[in-house]
C-alpha cells in the first residue's frame, strides 16, 4: 500500500513552514518566498538506536584543563567574560554602527598576537586595506594578526584550516553566506546557518570563536532568536554618539556573570578601557554649590559614583516647564510631588525645574530619588549639600526613605573615591557589613534626610 505524502512549504527567508501555500509569509512578512520544499510521510517513524562514537565518560573522568580562560590583555573586557575567553567558546559581540565593536576587536586581536598566539581576523564588511589603516591608526599592526576580507563560509573554514589560529573573528555574521543554505543573503536561515557552522568548529577545534552581530533599530540582536541560544556568551556593546563613554554589558555567560559591566572611552588613536569610570561622572568640586547631590548607581555588579544637579527658576506660565536628561522623567515627577506634598516646598509648583546628570550617565533606578530630592531641595532652600556627602535611597509617595539594593558595596566604592558622609536609608545593610572610615546617617524620610545633608535648613523656599 503507497503511502500517502503531502506537499511541505517552506519560506526561503525565516524557514518557516506554513500549512499550504501564500504570498507573504506569516512569519517575516517577506513576500514572494514560500515555496514547495519537499514531500515527506504522513507514517510516523520511529527512531532507531545508533551504537556511539565514544562511550560517555564520568563528571569525574572529564578533564577541565582544555577550558581555561586566557586573558585577552583588555581588563575591561575579561571582566565582562568572566576571566579571559575560554578556547572553544563561541562570542557573540552585539552594537549599533559605528560604536566602535570593529576597533574594540582589533584592539583585542593585538593583545592576544602580542602574547605569541595567532588571530585570524575575517571582515566581509571592509577591504583587507581599510583594516590595515584603522591598524595602523591604533598600533594594532602584528605579524601574528592573519586578516582574509572573504565573505563566503567554506572559504572562511578554508582560511582557519591553513592558517591554524587560536582567535577568529567573523566581522560580521550577518555578512557570511553559507553556499548549502537557503535564503536571502543576511536573512534568517543563512544567519542560523553561519552560525551553527562555526559553533561546530569551535566545539570540535577548540579555537574560540567572536562573532561581530548588527542590531535592530530596538536594540535586540538582528537575526533569529536562536542566534543567542546558540553561542556561549552574548555581549551588547552601547555607547552614545555626543559621548565618548562606551560599555559593553553582558546579556549571556556560560563562564561568568551575566550581568557585569566594562567600560571604555573611544578616542581618536583607538578605544582604550576606563578601569575607574566614576571620574567620567564625577568631578571634585573645590566649593559647595545649590543644587548638587552626589549619588552611587549600580550598573551590573559595578558600582559608579554620579552627580544630580537641578535648577528651578520662578515662571509665570500656567504649566511651568519640567525638562529631565539622564534620568527617569517618570520618577523626578513623582520626587517632585512628593517634595511638594510632604515637605510643604510649594514653591515648586511656580517653578520650572531642571534635572539632570553629568557626564553623560543615565540612571533609572529607584535608589537616586533621594539624591533626586535633596539636589531640587538644595536649590529651592538655597544651602548647598557638602561635596563630601553622597545620598542613596528610594523615596516613596509617603515620603520615607526605602532601602535600596548592593548598599554595602555604595558605601565601599564612596568611601574608595574619598567621600566622607553617607546617607542611607534606616532599614538595609546590616551595621557590621557597612565599611569602617566613613560616617553614615540613616535616614527614615525625607525631613530627616534634609536635616542630614543640610543641617542649617532655612525656612522660606522663595525664589
Amino acid at each position: 500500500m503507497a503511502v500517502k505524502t503531502r506537499a511541505v512549504f517552506r519560506c526561503s527567508a525565516c524557514g518557516h513552514q506554513p500549512a499550504k501555500w501564500v504570498g507573504r509569509c506569516p512569519e517575516c512578512g517577506e513576500w514572494g518566498t514560500v515555496d514547495e520544499a519537499a514531500a515527506s510521510s504522513a507514517r510516523a517513524r520511529g527512531t532507531v538506536g545508533v551504537a556511539p562514537t565514544s562511550p560517555a565518560q564520568r563528571l569525574t573522568e572529564v578533564g577541565s584543563e582544555a577550558a581555561r580562560a586566557i586573558p585577552s590583555g583588555i581588563g575591561e573586557f575579561d571582566r565582562v567574560l568572566g576571566s579571559g575567553v575560554v578556547p572553544g567558546s563561541v562570542i557573540l559581540l552585539a552594537g549599533e554602527p559605528g560604536v566602535g565593536k570593529s576597533t574594540l576587536l582589533l584592539e583585542a586581536a593585538k593583545h592576544w598576537a602580542r602574547a605569541g598566539r595567532r588571530v585570524l581576523y575575517v571582515t566581509g564588511e571592509e577591504s583587507a586595506g581599510q583594516v590595515r589603516l584603522r591598524a595602523e591608526r591604533t598600533d594594532a599592526v602584528d605579524e601574528n594578526v592573519f586578516l582574509a576580507a572573504e565573505s563566503d563560509l567554506s572559504t572562511v573554514l578554508g582560511h582557519v584550516a591553513e592558517v591554524d589560529p587560536t582567535l577568529l573573528i567573523v566581522d560580521s555574521v550577518q555578512t557570511m553566506v553559507a553556499g548549502d543554505s537557503d535564503g536571502v543573503h543576511g536573512g534568517v536561515t543563512q544567519i542560523r546557518a553561519v552560525t551553527t557552522a562555526l559553533v561546530s568548529l569551535a566545539k570540535n577545534s577548540g579555537v574560540a570563536v567572536i562573532l561581530v552581530g548588527h542590531v535592530t533599530k530596538d536594540g535586540a540582536v538582528a537575526g533569529p532568536r536562536s542566534l543567542e541560544h546558540l553561542v556561549d556568551v552574548v555581549l551588547s556593546f552601547e555607547g552614545d554618539r555626543h559621548s565618548p563613554l562606551r560599555m559593553i554589558r553582558g546579556v549571556k555567560n556560560r563562564f561568568g556573570a551575566a550581568d557585569e559591566v566594562g567600560c571604555f572611552e573611544q578616542r581618536d588613536n583607538g578605544i582604550h578601557q576606563v578601569t575607574d569610570p566614576s571620574g567620567i561622572f564625577w568631578h571634585e568640586r573645590q566649593g559647595d554649590v545649590t543644587g548638587s547631590a552626589v549619588l552611587v548607581t549600580m550598573d551590573g555588579k559595578r558600582a559608579l559614583v554620579g552627580e544630580v544637579q537641578a535648577l528651578a527658576n520662578s515662571s509665570e506660565m500656567a504649566n511651568p516647564r519640567r525638562a529631565v536628561s539622564g534620568l527617569d522623567s517618570a520618577r523626578v515627577a513623582m520626587v517632585l510631588a512628593v517634595l511638594q506634598a510632604r515637605l510643604g516646598i510649594t514653591s515648586i509648583s511656580k517653578a520650572e525645574v531642571y534635572t539632570s546628570t553629568v557626564g553623560g550617565m543615565k540612571v533609572t533606578e529607584p535608589a537616586a530619588d533621594l539624591a533626586i530630592a535633596m539636589a531640587v531641595a538644595s536649590v529651592v532652600k538655597r544651602r548647598p549639600i557638602p561635596f563630601t556627602t553622597v545620598a542613596v535611597g528610594e523615596v516613596g509617595l509617603a515620603g520615607e526613605v526605602r532601602p535600596v539594593s548592593a548598599l554595602t558595596r555604595r558605601v565601599a566604592e564612596a568611601k574608595r573615591l574619598g567621600f566622607r558622609h553617607a546617607v542611607i536609608p534606616a532599614s538595609g545593610a546590616d551595621r557590621e557589613d557597612l565599611p569602617a572610615g566613613i560616617r553614615i546617617t540613616r535616614v527614615a524620610n525625607l525631613a530627616e534626610a534634609l536635616d542630614a545633608c543640610m543641617p542649617e535648613r532655612v525656612p522660606s523656599d522663595e525664589f
